[in-house]
């Protein structure tokens, strides 16, 4: 377990635990999974030594499971929050931005960060490769005042809460910057979905993709309703006192988060949407193909079925019959079964059964063509 001093002017990593709480700045105290579950009960004593508030056994379990849900939960003592940030290959920053490339629909997955705030003290629990927790480590640690005394662009955290609010926001923009992605992959689906000339074949990967679009939807509204109960608990708690200054800092940094979340769950909802539509319109277009291929085989037996008759007819084994033994004989035949051909075809595309596809789709690119 890390523990990290944070002041107005500086972040110190601490080499030991201290003795008592600073009198300046609060505690930043970063665990990982692995290191809890090891130990759990020493971490526990650990924790109080250092901040004097000691976790409760069901608060202990929530924190060690990995496949706990987005909820919050207070005591007199402190606030926990658990939130399921996303998850990307392994969360080593060296591959970060070929996961948000190469991301799939199909390959989501959630690790959970456990955020036990205290009034001069803020404990996480989370996954041995956290970009977004290591990275704000980073940041804290690079921090330098400015000789002008102007920090207001970069300045540390002045209290845990705020510094918890930041790492949500960092967290939720994970699933912000997977919209792009997400979106290009449903288009190519759905243009895959809309050529008729080309089976879709790739089913299990569309089905895939909505059963994880529900489960992101899902996750959204957990995530959304553990921020609105945090955001309850602010407004009671902080209603009345004397720096309100700082508490409307904390409602706006968690309003924001909350209006993140819900870009993300609206995103959600439209792409399942459009799946559907878009899988709608394809069995549509399916049935349009079909119900043309029926009508074009259905004009052909059509021209067809007269002919057959006449040949029928001729071919009966009767001596005597018109034409049989004439010389023009075959020649009137053929040009009566020409002559009824034209007459079909005429009364057909008078009556608009046969559609000339070709010189119609001509018709509207040359409409669509500018000038």
């Amino acid at each position: 377990m890390d523990i990290f001093l944070i002041t107005d002017t500086q972040v110190r990593l601490l080499d030991e635990v201290p003795a008592a709480q600073p009198q300046q700045g609060f505690l930043w105290l970063d665990a990982t999974h692995e290191e809890v579950v090891a130990a759990p009960e020493a971490w526990r004593a650990a924790v109080e030594r250092v901040t004097g508030v000691h976790l409760y056994d069901p608060h202990l379990t929530d924190a060690v499971n990995v496949r706990h849900p987005s909820y919050f939960d207070s005591t007199q003592d402190y606030e926990m929050v658990v939130f399921r940030k996303l998850a990307l290959n392994g969360e080593s920053a060296a591959n970060a931005e070929q996961a948000k490339v190469s991301a799939n629909v199909t390959k989501l997955a959630t690790r959970p960060v456990t955020f036990v705030v205290m009034d001069s003290a803020l404990v996480t629990v989370r996954a041995s490769h956290s970009r977004t927790i290591e990275s704000a480590r980073t940041r804290l640690l690079e921090y330098r005042p400015k000789a002008n005394g102007n920090n207001h662009s970069g300045r540390p955290p002045s209290s845990p809460r705020e510094l918890m609010l930041r790492l949500l926001n960092a967290m939720v923009d994970q699933y912000l910057d997977l919209r792009q992605p997400l979106s290009l992959q449903i288009d190519r689906w759905q243009r895959a979905l809309l050529n008729t000339q080309r089976p879709f074949n790739d089913w299990l990967a569309l089905l895939d993709a909505r059963i994880e679009l529900r489960k992101l939807d899902h996750l959204c509204e957990e995530q959304h309703d553990a921020l609105q109960e945090l955001r309850d608990h602010f407004v009671d708690t902080f209603h009345g006192q004397d720096n309100s200054r700082a508490s409307d800092l904390l409602l706006v940094r968690i309003n924001d988060v909350m209006e993140h979340i819900t870009r993300v769950l609206n995103h959600a909802r439209r792409l399942e949407s459009s799946i559907e539509s878009a899988v709608q319109i394809h069995f549509a277009a399916m049935a349009h193909r079909t119900s043309e291929i029926m009508r074009t085989l259905t004009v052909i037996t059509a021209l067809f079925m007269p002919l057959t008759l006449i040949t029928g007819i001729f071919g009966m084994n009767f001596e005597v019959m018109p034409l049989l033994k004439d010389r023009a004989g075959f020649w009137i035949t053929m040009g009566a079964m020409v002559v009824m051909v034209a007459v079909l075809l005429f009364f057909f595309r008078r009556r608009r059964y046969l559609e000339d596809q070709v010189r119609e789709q001509a018709h509207v690119d040359s409409r669509r063509k500018p000038g």
